[in-house]
């Protein structure tokens, strides 16, 4: 640690406001803050000065805090030196700092630090990013766990479970003239069992972390003319699509961002798909299609007075889509009390597999769509997600999913007794969730990481 660069960046966000930080961190951090200062630090102290330039001129009226290492983020020597939070001030004690001897920060080596010193996993290094872009409280619940460690203690757990067993298989390796079961062949089995359990319910929760981290890609599909422009209007609180009673008016794609209890979510709107049509009609669901490959979630819009109509043309377009919500709209249309059956009468579950109900909506009153809501949350995060989610990222996804495929593998050749595969799988699969924690030797996987962070974390 004594021979790194100190390094310094600007901690805030761009622009103006009360208060403005320039973070240091590395071995000559306490040196630069108290000439800076002109005055001694001492450590886990608010100390007021008169922060100088090179001339001896006022710089800015603050506040420098000094934090020894090893109890500090980075678990280095660390300064902060609060300002004014205006650019020209920072900017100015920045340079300050620069040219005392500390050297601009790369994005995320702050965090960097923590990790290489053990102040956080990896995991938990990702969750300061997180936390710092979560778009709304439930987000930021989640990511404060990750963050506290939730995710990386289960992690471990079952790694710690993937090596005890191995060390169990590379024992039994030295007695392969022994039948598995007088050397604990049960006990193996059982063990892999309740890993293959926990991992897989580990995975679930990662996938919905990913989900709430990273959002939904949610296309809206359907018939000409069943209100799928009005849907996103309405979801989206604003005129973003153009709106006329003549169908095939939408023949390109539109895009909006919108939160739905708490989830993030870009709906795309989508061309009516249906037989037939002009040429330019047929490319706009030529594209829809297309986004259905990619869609997380599909919005199913049909028109609540005859929700069978147009039904043939989207039963191959939504196959590939994993989750999928009906919307029954239009049922002001409906006449007396008809709307509010309309959801259980829906009949194209009998006729698209994945189509359950339906959730009766009028885009134009607004009726139904707090249901709407609550239901695409569910596709989100599962009807059993809570506030006791973590958040995750692909490549968390990717790895438990790896570490699941191995370890089926170990137990299938578990099942022959061929034991070097076991326990080759079992390393294989232990190996994979080491990169989620960061127990493995990966520096071009912490440079990716860590370079998508903001400069001064």
């Amino acid at each position: 640690m004594a021979d790194r660069d100190t390094i310094a960046a600007i901690a805030t966000a761009p622009g103006t406001g009360g208060v403005g930080i320039v973070r240091l961190s590395g071995p000559a951090a306490r040196h630069v803050g108290e000439l800076l200062a002109g005055r001694r630090l001492v450590p886990r102290h608010a100390h007021h000065a008169v922060l100088r330039d090179s001339d001896g001129e006022p710089i800015d009226d603050g506040i420098v805090l000094y934090f020894a290492a090893p109890a500090s983020y980075t678990g280095e020597d660390v300064v902060e030196l609060q300002g004014h939070g205006g650019r020209a001030v920072l900017q100015a004690l920045l340079a300050r700092c620069l040219a005392l001897g500390a050297r601009l920060a790369r994005p995320g080596e702050f965090s960097e630090r923590a990790f290489l010193e053990g102040r956080l996993d990896l995991a938990q290094a990702e969750a300061v990013a997180d936390l710092i872009a979560a778009g709304d409280a439930r987000a930021a619940r989640a990511a404060r766990r990750t963050l506290d460690g939730e995710f990386s203690t289960r992690v471990e757990a079952i790694a710690q479970g993937l090596l005890e067993v191995r060390i169990h298989v590379e024992a039994a390796i030295d007695f392969a003239d022994e039948p598995i079961d007088t050397l604990g062949g049960g006990q193996l089995r059982a063990s892999l069992v309740e890993l293959d359990r926990q991992l897989d319910a580990l995975l679930a929760a990662a996938e919905r972390g990913r989900r709430l981290r990273e959002g939904l890609h949610a296309v809206i599909v359907g018939p000409p003319n069943a209100g799928k422009s009005s849907l996103l209007n309405a979801l989206s609180g604003s005129e973003r699509a153009i709106v006329t009673d003549i169908a095939g008016t939408t023949r390109d794609l539109l895009h909006e961002q919108v939160h739905v209890e708490g989830v993030e979510l870009t709906l795309v709107d989508t061309a009516g798909l249906r037989e037939g049509g002009d040429a330019i009609e047929r490319e706009g669901m030529r594209r829809a299609r297309d986004e259905l490959g990619r869609a997380d979630l599909a919005l199913v819009v049909l028109d609540a007075r005859e929700p069978d109509a147009g039904l043939h043309a989207l039963g191959d377009a939504l196959e590939r889509v994993p989750a999928k919500v009906v919307v029954l709209n239009k049922v002001d249309l409906l006449p007396g009390s008809a709307s509010e059956d309309a959801g259980m009468a829906f009949p194209g579950a009998l006729r698209l597999p994945g189509l359950r109900g339906g959730v009766p909506v009028s885009a134009r009153t607004g009726e139904g769509l707090e249901a709407l809501r609550a239901a695409l949350a569910r596709a989100v995060t599962g009807d059993d997600a809570g506030d006791g989610e973590f958040t995750a990222r692909t490549r968390h996804v990717e790895a438990l999913r790896e570490a699941a495929g191995q370890l089926s593998a170990a137990r299938g050749w578990l099942a022959t007794e061929q034991l070097e595969l076991v326990a080759e799988a079992l390393r294989l699969a232990h190996d994979a969730l080491g990169t989620i924690t960061g127990r493995v030797d990966a520096d071009t996987l912490l440079g990716h990481i860590f370079s998508s962070f903001c400069i001064g974390k």
